[in-house]
């Protein structure tokens, strides 16, 4: 299975602005130069995770986007659906019903078994994502950075964080 590039432009930006300060802010422009992508694919994303209702957007100049709920609250399914929708990736179109020599419709009373066995399959990758949260990914970074990925961070959002009222 396949996810868009939005998808891990998303989680970086849920993660990101998790280190946010109470009020703070940052501009789509800011996100998108911190993680070098576009910021209008961005914003897309953006959009999207604000109305799920995992980033609130402030507008006006000194706007911007910070989480909507804890980083203990958002796990990487919330992402993930927000992003790419609820649709399973697998679509069953039936093909076994096409062809030359069509059989009658009793022959296919029964789910078809690849499609039973790709939703299991869906249903334990969404079972997985469901239970790592941002605040998960912060604390497992966390336990492997030396200081160098924290203070990167730090320093950007010492000069590109915009502070506003809650």
């Amino acid at each position: 299975m396949r996810l868009g590039e939005g998808v891990e432009q998303a989680i970086h930006s849920v993660a990101m602005l998790s280190g946010l300060t109470e009020g703070g802010v940052l501009s789509a422009a800011a996100i998108a130069e911190f993680h070098g992508v576009s910021t209008s694919y961005l914003l897309k994303h953006l959009q999207a995770l604000s109305g799920a209702g995992i980033l609130d957007t402030v507008p006006g100049p000194k706007g911007g986007y910070r989480l909507a709920r804890k980083p203990t609250d958002i796990t990487l399914l919330d992402i993930v659906l927000a992003v790419e929708g609820p649709a399973p990736a697998f679509r069953c179109g039936e093909i076994r019903q096409r062809g030359p020599n069509p059989l009658p419709s009793r022959y296919f009373a029964k789910p078809c078994g690849i499609n039973a066995a790709m939703l299991k399959a869906e249903q334990a990758y969404r079972a997985e994502l469901a239970k790592t949260t941002i605040a998960d990914l912060g604390r497992a970074l966390a336990a492997v950075d030396d200081g160098a990925i924290a203070a990167r961070g730090c320093a950007f959002l010492e000069i590109h964080e915009r502070k506003t009222a809650r």
